[in-house]
């Protein structure tokens, strides 16, 4: 009898230790695979979810993602307005989920989000990281950086509107809102 006691209870001790033993593998898988999602994996997880993103310069945009791509965001603020956010001056994003297998991020950059609106021709917002602001349109952007010419966003871009041009680097841009 105490045999069969005996045997039970180093049993019971080899298979407390084989779950041990699995829990940590497991653990220490889902922490290697964690490792591997980066920060643009995990933003396009959330398209569809309302945002809090906090910029350097003390920036807080608030919206829902609509879409992203290399180094951006495109939140749409409870306003409606549009704005890209550069990832490079994110401190932080409230509301993520965990990325879906199905969600693809864009695959290119900020620059080329910023070709498109300078071919809209919109008066824009631009914020930089340090909070300063510039507002007129967007003329040409080169490989880092981009020209604005500055106008009230309330006024076309014309000659009598027109207070100053600025190149913008694009490690300097926190945000690009519309108008």
């Amino acid at each position: 009898m105490r045999w069969d006691r005996l045997f039970d209870d180093l049993e019971a001790q080899l298979a407390a230790r084989a779950r041990l033993e699995l829990d940590a593998e497991v653990a220490e898988r889902t922490r290697t695979e964690r490792s591997k999602i980066t920060l643009g994996e995990r933003v396009v997880g959330a398209t569809g979810s309302a945002l809090v993103v906090r910029l350097r310069g003390g920036t807080v945009v608030r919206g829902v993602l609509e879409d992203s791509g290399d180094g951006w965001l495109l939140l749409v603020e409870p306003t409606g307005r549009q704005t890209i956010v550069a990832t490079g001056a994110v401190l932080g994003i409230s509301g993520l989920r965990r990325p879906r297998d199905d969600t693809r991020a864009r695959r290119f950059g900020i620059g080329s989000a910023l070709r498109g609106i300078s071919r809209d021709r919109r008066a824009v917002v631009v914020v930089d990281v340090d909070g300063g602001t510039v507002q007129g349109t967007i003329d040409a952007v080169g490989a880092d950086a981009f020209e604005i010419t500055e106008h009230p966003v309330d006024s076309p871009r014309r000659a009598e509107h027109v207070l100053g041009e600025r190149v913008v680097p694009f490690a300097a841009v926190a945000l690009v809102g519309s108008a």
